[in-house]
């Protein structure tokens, strides 16, 4: 195998940062992967972001040494800085994503209807946390709580806790279970219960 040369060593650390920022982001919340060219676009941009913090950082961080020296900034210091940033921006664009905050306020404001949600089906699930009933295509009813739900409406399984079942008008308590795992292929359609009065 030939060796990589300095310069491709060069140019994999300056988008390293990038790359683990759209890393994090997609193994924390629920959107599914873009393509390779689009994620290479992503871990670009997000580099020139990370770039712009690290030029910060390393003013402030060389501002506070005139005070209080806890080493020369090297390469080394532009390295971590970069990992430990794009690790932090990472999470943080994730979190706000995965709260809809951003598309929330947005929605207030009347710029958008969308949400930072991966689709209806994720969001419904996201923003309405209540009891469902699941009615499966074999006509059974199941009532319980989603502790966990597919992120599409056409893979993937539910996880119901605190469940009944009903076939044929006859209920089954099934609380003695921690939970019931479904295939959304066998779920026709889900009814959101309402919350109790009172609650929020």
């Amino acid at each position: 195998m030939p060796e990589l040369s300095k310069d491709v060593v060069a140019l994999l650390q300056y988008l390293a940062p990038g790359f683990l920022v759209a890393w994090v982001y997609f193994g924390v919340t629920s959107h599914v992967k873009p393509s390779q060219f689009e994620r290479v676009v992503q871990a670009l941009i997000y580099t020139v972001v990370i770039q712009a913090l690290l030029a910060t950082e390393r003013s402030v961080a060389l501002w506070l040494g005139k005070f209080k020296a806890l080493g020369a900034w090297g390469t080394t210091s532009d390295l971590t800085a970069s990992l430990a940033t794009a690790l932090f921006l990472g999470l943080i664009i994730a979190t706000i994503t995965n709260r809809d905050w951003l598309y929330r306020h947005l929605r207030n404001l009347g710029f958008t209807s969308r949400t930072g949600h991966p689709g209806e089906w994720f969001g419904t699930f996201s923003d309405f946390p209540r009891f469902v009933v699941l009615q499966l295509k074999d006509g059974t009813r199941v009532f319980g709580w989603p502790t966990t739900w597919p992120s599409e409406a056409d893979k993937g399984h539910f996880f119901i806790t605190s469940a009944t079942r009903a076939v044929d008008d006859e209920e089954q308590d099934l609380s003695y279970l921690e939970g019931l795992l479904i295939n959304v292929s066998d779920v026709s359609y889900v009814e959101f219960a309402k919350p109790p009065e009172g609650s929020s």
